[in-house]
Protein backbone atom coordinates (compact mmCIF):
# COMPACT_ATOMS: atom_id res chain seq x y z
CA UNK A 1 0.00 0.00 0.00
CA UNK A 2 1.24 3.51 -0.34
CA UNK A 3 -0.87 5.39 1.54
CA UNK A 4 -0.18 5.97 5.54
CA UNK A 5 -2.95 5.49 7.97
CA UNK A 6 -2.83 9.38 8.35
CA UNK A 7 -4.26 9.87 4.59
CA UNK A 8 -8.21 9.40 5.94
CA UNK A 9 -11.16 11.60 6.10
CA UNK A 10 -13.22 9.91 8.13
CA UNK A 11 -16.65 10.97 9.66
CA UNK A 12 -14.99 12.10 12.95
CA UNK A 13 -13.24 14.51 11.14
CA UNK A 14 -15.98 16.16 9.40
CA UNK A 15 -18.08 19.63 10.67
CA UNK A 16 -21.36 18.79 10.23
CA UNK A 17 -22.38 20.08 13.87
CA UNK A 18 -24.65 23.73 13.64
CA UNK A 19 -23.07 24.58 17.20
CA UNK A 20 -19.56 24.02 15.51
CA UNK A 21 -19.95 25.54 12.53
CA UNK A 22 -21.88 28.56 14.48
CA UNK A 23 -18.75 29.36 16.96
CA UNK A 24 -16.12 29.36 13.89
CA UNK A 25 -18.18 32.05 11.92
CA UNK A 26 -19.04 33.52 15.20
CA UNK A 27 -15.04 33.49 16.42
CA UNK A 28 -13.03 32.29 13.74
CA UNK A 29 -9.80 33.66 11.91
CA UNK A 30 -10.41 34.22 7.58
CA UNK A 31 -7.55 34.01 5.43
CA UNK A 32 -7.63 34.48 1.87
CA UNK A 33 -5.03 32.60 -0.76
CA UNK A 34 -5.27 33.08 -4.48
CA UNK A 35 -8.68 31.16 -5.24
CA UNK A 36 -9.11 29.50 -1.59
CA UNK A 37 -10.30 31.03 1.87
CA UNK A 38 -10.18 29.50 4.99
CA UNK A 39 -11.97 30.30 8.13
CA UNK A 40 -10.22 28.26 11.34
CA UNK A 41 -10.45 28.17 14.86
CA UNK A 42 -7.95 26.49 16.96
CA UNK A 43 -9.28 25.26 19.78
CA UNK A 44 -6.12 24.53 21.73
CA UNK A 45 -4.95 28.76 21.55
CA UNK A 46 -8.67 30.01 21.99
CA UNK A 47 -10.45 27.49 24.42
CA UNK A 48 -13.95 27.78 23.98
CA UNK A 49 -16.03 27.05 27.07
CA UNK A 50 -17.74 23.39 26.73
CA UNK A 51 -16.33 22.77 23.29
CA UNK A 52 -13.57 20.21 23.48
CA UNK A 53 -12.81 18.28 19.86
CA UNK A 54 -10.49 15.63 20.47
CA UNK A 55 -9.04 16.35 16.52
CA UNK A 56 -9.45 18.63 13.79
CA UNK A 57 -12.09 19.35 11.68
CA UNK A 58 -12.31 19.98 8.31
CA UNK A 59 -15.48 21.19 6.12
CA UNK A 60 -15.55 22.47 2.39
CA UNK A 61 -18.08 24.76 0.94
CA UNK A 62 -18.64 26.26 -2.74
CA UNK A 63 -20.86 29.08 -3.44
CA UNK A 64 -24.11 28.50 -5.44
CA UNK A 65 -23.65 32.06 -6.84
CA UNK A 66 -20.42 31.14 -8.39
CA UNK A 67 -21.62 27.51 -9.39
CA UNK A 68 -25.57 27.40 -10.09
CA UNK A 69 -25.14 23.39 -11.31
CA UNK A 70 -24.88 20.91 -8.10
CA UNK A 71 -22.86 18.85 -10.11
CA UNK A 72 -19.69 21.53 -10.72
CA UNK A 73 -20.21 22.24 -6.59
CA UNK A 74 -20.06 19.06 -5.83
CA UNK A 75 -16.53 18.39 -8.33
CA UNK A 76 -15.24 21.29 -6.40
CA UNK A 77 -16.44 19.83 -3.10
CA UNK A 78 -14.89 16.21 -3.68
CA UNK A 79 -10.88 17.87 -4.90
CA UNK A 80 -10.89 20.15 -1.84
CA UNK A 81 -11.62 17.14 0.54
CA UNK A 82 -9.46 14.70 -1.44
CA UNK A 83 -6.61 17.76 -1.47
CA UNK A 84 -7.15 17.91 2.23
CA UNK A 85 -6.89 14.41 2.40
CA UNK A 86 -3.79 14.12 1.22
CA UNK A 87 -1.96 16.59 2.29
CA UNK A 88 -3.81 16.74 5.85
CA UNK A 89 -0.73 16.87 7.86
CA UNK A 90 0.90 20.32 6.30
CA UNK A 91 -2.87 21.35 6.74
CA UNK A 92 -2.90 20.01 10.56
CA UNK A 93 0.36 21.21 11.89
CA UNK A 94 -0.21 25.08 10.55
CA UNK A 95 -4.07 25.47 11.86
CA UNK A 96 -3.95 23.56 14.87
CA UNK A 97 -4.42 19.45 15.91
CA UNK A 98 -7.32 20.65 17.70
CA UNK A 99 -9.06 22.93 15.71
CA UNK A 100 -12.36 23.61 13.30
CA UNK A 101 -11.83 24.72 9.59
CA UNK A 102 -13.85 25.91 6.83
CA UNK A 103 -12.55 25.71 3.09
CA UNK A 104 -13.83 27.49 0.25
CA UNK A 105 -13.44 28.03 -3.12
CA UNK A 106 -13.77 31.94 -3.98
CA UNK A 107 -14.19 31.91 -7.73
CA UNK A 108 -16.48 31.93 -10.66
CA UNK A 109 -13.75 29.74 -12.58
CA UNK A 110 -13.65 26.12 -12.10
CA UNK A 111 -10.16 24.86 -11.25
CA UNK A 112 -8.17 23.55 -14.11
CA UNK A 113 -7.19 20.54 -12.64
CA UNK A 114 -6.51 18.80 -9.51
CA UNK A 115 -2.48 19.74 -9.34
CA UNK A 116 -3.42 23.59 -9.53
CA UNK A 117 -6.18 23.48 -6.38
CA UNK A 118 -3.16 21.32 -4.31
CA UNK A 119 -0.86 24.26 -5.53
CA UNK A 120 -3.55 26.82 -3.91
CA UNK A 121 -3.97 24.65 -1.41
CA UNK A 122 -0.34 24.51 -0.43
CA UNK A 123 0.24 28.47 -0.78
CA UNK A 124 -2.60 28.87 1.60
CA UNK A 125 -1.01 27.01 4.10
CA UNK A 126 1.58 28.24 3.88
CA UNK A 127 0.86 31.70 3.63
CA UNK A 128 -0.27 30.90 7.66
CA UNK A 129 3.15 30.49 8.75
Amino acid sequence: KLFTLNQKYPTKEKLKQKREIDLLFGKGKWLTCGNLRVISIDLDKKPQEGLIVENQKVGVSVSKRYFKKAVHRNRIKRQLREVYRLNKSIFTSVFGAHSLSMIFWVNSVMPKDFKSLEENFLSLCKSKK
